[in-house]
C-alpha cells in the first residue's frame, strides 16, 4: 500500500533549530523524523512513499542521495576501511517518488498533485509527516476496509498543556480541566483514503475543512479512536521529549525494534 507523506510545510515553530530545515527533517537520535515515519510504516510492510516536497525539498533529496546505512546498522570494517560488510540494512526495499508539490501549498493541494500517483489504488495510506505513534497500523487498515468508508484519520488524546473551559451565558465558568483529561480528540495526522477523496477535493482547499464536511454530509468519514502513545513535534520542546524518549530506550513508536520498551502510560 502507497504512503503519501506531506513534507513540504515550513515548520515555523520549530525555527529554535540551529539550521533552517523542514520539520520532518529534524532529528531524533541519528535519524530524521522522516525516517522514524518511514521506518514505522515498512515495519508493516508498506514500502512504496511518496514525499511531497516543498520547503527545503533539496535538504530531503540529498539525505536520501547520500544515505549512509552504517549509520544506524551494525557493520563489520576490514582491509583497513576499505571494505565494509552491512550486517542489516534499512532502506534497500523502499521505493521512494519525490514530487515537488510547491512551496506555499497546503495539504489538500499537494495531495492534489500526486494524484496520479494513488488514483488507481483502491487505498491508499497518508501523513502529515509531523508526528510519531505506536498506533498497530494493522488493525487500523482492517478497522477500516470493515467500514466501507471514503476517508479515515486517527483520532488522539491531545497533548498540549491546554485547560479546556465550560462557560455559563454570562461567563461563569462552570468547569475546568486538563485537555488531556476532556473527551476531546484531535486528528493524530495518520490516514487512510480510497481513491474516491479527490472526487471531494475542489482547487485550491485544504484537506480537511470543506472536503472533510462534504465527506462528513454523506457519512463517509470516520476516526479511528487511538489512546495509545502519539506525540506531534511543533515546538522544539516537543522535539525534545522525543529525544529524551529516544535516548532512553524509550521510544515507543519504533515498533520495528524489540529492544525498546514502552515507557509507563503510553
Amino acid at each position: 500500500m502507497k504512503v503519501v507523506l506531506f513534507c513540504g510545510g515550513q515548520g515555523m515553530r520549530l525555527r529554535e533549530m540551529p539550521e533552517p530545515v523542514p520539520k520532518p527533517m529534524a532529528t531524533i537520535g541519528y535519524r530524521p523524523l522522516l525516517w522514524h515515519l518511514m521506518k514505522y510504516y515498512a515495519h508493516y510492510g508498506h514500502q512504496e512513499f511518496i514525499l511531497c516536497l516543498g520547503y527545503r525539498a533539496d535538504v530531503i533529496k540529498h539525505y536520501f542521495l547520500n544515505y549512509n546505512e552504517c549509520v544506524s546498522n551494525d557493520f563489520v570494517l576490514s582491509n583497513g576501511g576499505k571494505n565494509i560488510e552491512l550486517l542489516r540494512k534499512d532502506i534497500e526495499d523502499w521505493r521512494i517518488t519525490f514530487v515537488d508539490t510547491g512551496l506555499n501549498c497546503n495539504v489538500g493541494q499537494r495531495l492534489m498533485r500526486v494524484k496520479k500517483l494513488v488514483e488507481n489504488d483502491d487505498i491508499f495510506l497518508a501523513n502529515y509527516a509531523d508526528g510519531l505513534s505506536a498506533l498497530p497500523l494493522s488493525e487500523l487498515i482492517e478497522s477500516f476496509k470493515k467500514q466501507n468508508k471514503v476517508a479515515c484519520f486517527v483520532g488522539v488524546n491531545p497533548t498540549a498543556s491546554f485547560h479546556v473551559a465550560s462557560l455559563e451565558s454570562d461567563g461563569v465558568v462552570r468547569e475546568i480541566g486538563h485537555i488531556g483529561r476532556s473527551r476531546t480528540r484531535i486528528n493524530g495526522g495518520y490516514f487512510i483514503f480510497r481513491k474516491e477523496i479527490f472526487n471531494y477535493i475542489k482547487e485550491g482547499e485544504d484537506l480537511v475543512e470543506a472536503p472533510f464536511h462534504r465527506l462528513i454530509s454523506e457519512k463517509q468519514l470516520v476516526a479511528y479512536p487511538y489512546d495509545g502513545f502519539w506525540a506531534c513535534m511543533d515546538t522544539f520542546k516537543e522535539k525534545q521529549h522525543l529525544e529524551d524518549l529516544h535516548a532512553a530506550g524509550l521510544a515507543p513508536w519504533q515498533v520495528w525494534d524489540p529492544g525498546v520498551k514502552v515507557p509507563e502510560g503510553s
